[in-house]
């Protein structure tokens, strides 16, 4: 599958849900923040292990509700290393409880930061991020819209 932003794709399975993480992750540099937003059991975790694998992560991702942030470490096809920043914001109340912990550093550092329940610190999202809404569909798909804060008009 081939990824450009912005997207609109509806993915009917979780391996369809992973391989669109695994696409963008090839257009993603390092220092990229990925915002994820989506209900629970919406699909974001399937997309940061889709995004991982792109990475060359071979370690399992799981979601790191309850440490709200795991480091993992990959090898891109190239050979180059990769880092991925594995942030869930779902137990933070805002914006001052992320910066409390230092994440802040994870969102400017080497690696791409996948950020889950994003809205919840929204203030703290760089405005160059890319924006990924994951949304259950009636169906049992799942409707990815992916764009940076720059095509928002556009979705």
């Amino acid at each position: 599958m081939e990824i450009s932003l912005p997207l609109d794709i509806i993915s009917f399975s979780e391996e369809e849900t992973h391989d669109c993480g695994r696409s963008l992750s090839l257009v993603l540099g390092m220092g990229s923040v990925v915002a994820l937003r989506g209900g629970l059991g919406a699909g974001k975790t399937c997309f940061t292990k889709g995004i991982a694998a792109g990475l060359g992560v071979s370690e399992t991702v799981t979601s790191p509700t309850y440490t709200i942030i795991s480091e993992y470490e990959g090898k891109r096809t190239d050979g180059s290393k990769s880092l991925l920043y594995h942030i869930d914001a779902y137990r933070l109340n805002d914006d001052d409880d992320f910066a409390a912990l230092g994440a802040e550093e994870f969102l400017y550092g080497d690696g791409v930061a996948v950020i889950e329940w994003s809205e919840r610190i929204s203030a703290s999202i760089p405005k160059d991020a890319v924006f990924v809404d994951i949304e259950a569909m009636e169906n049992g798909g799942r409707r990815i819209r992916g764009r940076h804060l720059a095509d928002s008009a556009k979705l």
